[in-house]
């Protein structure tokens, strides 16, 4: 996708020359994140090939997910909270269901059966749910305490902001140092680096840089873009920006299932959502007490807990027993299909009620 690379500089003098023409600058900001994802999920790759696959499905993962963080930050100073919690949203089903749905697809089509370890899918298939309960509390708090407990909601959210951080503490000390086993697969010693060290390093934060400045033009015309185009904020941010932010451990984690290394893409689509839900997500709601107009809570609309849940249950239940096949990639994928199709025609009026 190098080519798609000649969208950055375009995407950049759009903005500074048209700037009127948001749904333009919106278009040729997300197909100019792309190959700088592409990039940034390469240069992880090169670093991750001097560990074990398990931490090197952390590093791809954590990486990957540079690009959702930035572009949450870059919408959090601007006080666009829909949007951020949308692309947490997007990013936690996305990842689940089109990242790893389309890499059992995939890995399907060319092994009649893929195996991984089960103990450890069931690890992080239990850590899902609990990200899951962490967005259906504060919902059921919202609507059970009403308007009298608005006023709490933003110190109930530090609070699980602060636990979901110590889980996922918890859960790496025992994916990397006292059941690392689980997650190591098998060894691949042929596979070196092609890159030097310096050389991943320069790329990593370049194309960090770069996503950090295309994201905030980026997010500075979603509002407009959304508007023009007849879509909602929660679409844009669940769907559009969340396969934009995805698109690095998307292209990784289809191709380690085409070597058959399901455990490094299973950690990259499961270990992704992990991330996003235990510690993205608490980062930012620790970060939007120092930047942006007021903290940001963590009640999420229905339609958001919703799909966060049904996309845990399905996940969990084809990871459970530590065997894929195509089919049930598809039906990873039309389950994501499904959710798209009802955040397009959900109107924006379903957002919670703002304090």
């Amino acid at each position: 996708m190098n080519w798609l690379l000649i969208f950055v500089p375009v995407a950049i003098g759009v903005h500074f020359f048209a700037p009127a023409s948001h749904s333009l600058v919106f278009l040729l900001s997300c197909l100019a994140i792309i190959p700088l994802a592409g990039w940034l999920g390469h240069a992880t790759e090169e670093l991750s090939k001097r560990t074990g696959e398990g931490v090197g499905g952390l590093l791809n993962a954590t990486f990957g997910n540079a690009a959702e963080l930035i572009i949450a930050l870059a919408a959090l100073r601007e006080g666009l909270y829909p949007v951020v919690k949308a692309s947490l949203t997007g990013s936690i089903i996305g990842n689940v269901l089109l990242v790893f749905g389309a890499s059992v697809l995939a890995g399907g089509f060319k092994y009649k059966s893929q195996r991984f370890n089960a103990t450890g899918a069931q690890a992080q298939s239990t850590l899902l749910t609990l990200a899951a309960i962490a967005l259906v509390m504060p919902a059921g708090f919202h609507a059970v305490a009403g308007p009298g407990g608005f006023n709490r909601e933003d110190n109930l959210s530090l609070a699980i902001a602060l636990v979901l951080l110590a889980a996922y503490s918890a859960h790496l000390v025992f994916s990397l140092v006292t059941h690392r086993q689980l997650f190591a697969g098998e060894a691949q010693p042929e596979h070196q680096p092609e890159w030097t060290m310096r050389k991943a390093l320069l790329v990593l934060a370049g194309s960090t840089a770069l996503i950090a400045w295309i994201s905030e033009i980026l997010v500075g015309s979603v509002e407009a873009t959304a508007e023009s185009l007849g879509m909602t904020r929660i679409f844009l941010g669940v769907i559009v920006v969340a396969i934009v932010g995805n698109a690095a451990e998307h292209s990784t984690a289809v191709m380690m299932a085409l070597k058959n290394k399901m455990e490094i893409s299973l950690g990259i689509a499961i270990g992704s959502s992990l991330q996003i839900a235990l510690f993205v997500a608490p980062l930012l709601v620790i970060a939007s007490h120092f930047i942006g107009p007021r903290p940001m809570d963590l009640v999420f609309s229905p339609a958001e807990v919703l799909a966060v849940f049904v996309a845990v249950l399905i996940t969990g239940q084809i990871a459970a027993d530590g065997e894929s096949n195509w089919l049930e990639g598809a039906q990873l994928l039309a389950v994501y299909l499904i959710l798209v199709m009802v955040f397009f025609f959900l109107p924006e009026s379903q957002q919670p009620a703002t304090r």
